[in-house]
């Protein structure tokens, strides 16, 4: 009896100590900041006022009008999921100072829906360091995606895979030579620059001119008689709206028409307004389908219809759109890491992720290797003030015939 009573004393020491087995061994606990019994916090930094207001606006939208409707199904595990969002109006050394305060006095589980290269680039060493999962950009850079960092996890295809799909085919269908290109002088399009020297190189060509402007101006004009000066018969694009549309409409105006191509990261719904009738023939492409392809797509199905209960004043997008899906993905991590969330299983739940369907026709992979689910381009082209989704070689082709009546 008393040996009984000296080992119940020994447990109950053990236990009050936090000892176990081997004397003075030490109990791991794992922190799980953003995480309470019935709510997940989510971090978001992106413009929402400023010349990129629409792609922060819509982004943000796109997010929400999902996580809403999971949020009136009861959560994940039980948990709500709220996001705490801050306008960084574009610039990354505020895009910093939001992320800080998310990560130090937010205290958020992770961040999500950062838009832009110049803004997440500026945040990489933070996130390494606070080992802070950082979900579904709207940024396609190089530098996110190589090398390898196990806290970020991209869905959508890269720039240079973009600006390869149409090198390759104007190269191959056209057998067009004379390529320039316009950019945002900043990470976002260098990388854009750097994504098509590297596509023209596969093909023996060098741009033969190229022209910037600087983030947050409209100063295209140098840049646009660099370009013009050069020839150039396709212009590539790697900008945002405003801008971009600026160039294309006094190219038309001094009766310079190459091929004009931007990447998805354009915001492609607000540039076809911004062009009216000067987009006609401009080629954009996207790293998602289109959200008006209802009857044949169950998540531009879907997406189409929360937005009409929860933001009815936007139309639907090809950025909200995508937002829409990145959602889904974290829904998904969240789902699969189970009751017991911390950042890190979290981690392993998005890289159990494999040939998931989005409800687009193309499934979802990651791996502990891999963090870029999709690698798909899309080709849409401006005709009659609507983008329309073509397969890349109806594009080069409708863009021939036309360049064969106007050089008549």
């Amino acid at each position: 009896m008393k040996n009984s009573l000296l080992c119940l004393g020994f447990l109950l020491f053990c236990l009050g100590t936090g000892c176990s087995g081997a004397a003075n061994q030490e109990v791991t606990v794992v922190e799980r900041p953003g995480v309470s019994a019935d709510e997940v916090r989510l971090g978001s930094s992106l413009a929402l006022s400023g010349h990129a207001s629409f792609l922060g606006t819509q982004t943000l939208h796109g997010a929400l009008c999902y996580i809403e409707a999971i949020n009136e199904a009861g959560g994940v595990h039980g948990r709500k999921i709220k996001v705490i969002a801050y306008d960084d109006g574009y610039d990354p050394p505020r895009c910093l100072e939001n992320t800080q305060q998310l990560i130090a006095e937010d205290k958020v589980f992770a961040l999500f829906c950062y838009v832009g290269t110049p803004t997440s680039v500026k945040i990489m060493p933070l996130v390494q360091e606070a080992r802070i999962p950082l979900v579904g950009l709207f940024t396609g850079a190089q530098i996110l995606r190589n090398p390898f960092q196990r806290y970020i996890i991209n869905i959508r295809a890269s720039y240079y895979e973009e600006t390869g799909a149409v090198v390759k085919e104007l190269v191959e269908s056209l057998a067009l030579s004379k390529f320039a290109v316009f950019y945002q002088y900043d990470d976002y399009g260098f990388d854009g620059l750097t994504g098509t020297q590297v596509a023209l190189k596969q093909y023996g060509l060098t741009p033969v001119a190229t022209g910037s402007y600087r983030r947050g101006s409209l100063e295209v004009e140098d840049a646009l008689a660099r370009i013009i000066a050069s020839k150039a018969e396709v212009v590539i694009m790697i900008g945002t709206y405003e801008p971009c549309a600026k160039f294309i409409r006094l190219a038309k105006s001094r009766d310079y028409e190459p091929i004009f191509h931007c990447v998805s990261f354009v915001g492609a719904d607000e540039l076809v307004k911004k062009l009216g009738a000067a987009g006609e023939g401009v080629i954009i492409t996207q790293v998602v389908p289109p959200p008006t392809e209802t009857l044949l797509l169950p998540a531009a199905e879907e997406y189409t219809k929360l937005m009409a209960r929860f933001f009815p004043d936007d139309e639907p997008n090809f950025v909200g759109f995508e937002s829409y899906l990145n959602a889904r993905v974290m829904v998904e991590g969240l789902q699969r890491a189970g009751p017991d969330l911390n950042r890190e299983n979290f981690l392993d739940a998005i890289e159990s992720i494999e040939n998931f369907s989005l409800g687009i026709g193309n499934p979802l992979t990651f791996s502990s290797l891999d963090h870029q689910g999709l690698d798909k381009v899309y080709f849409t082209q401006i005709h009659e003030g609507r983008l329309a989704l073509v397969t890349r070689a109806a594009a080069m082709e409708v863009e021939r015939v036309r360049r064969s009546g106007r050089d008549r």
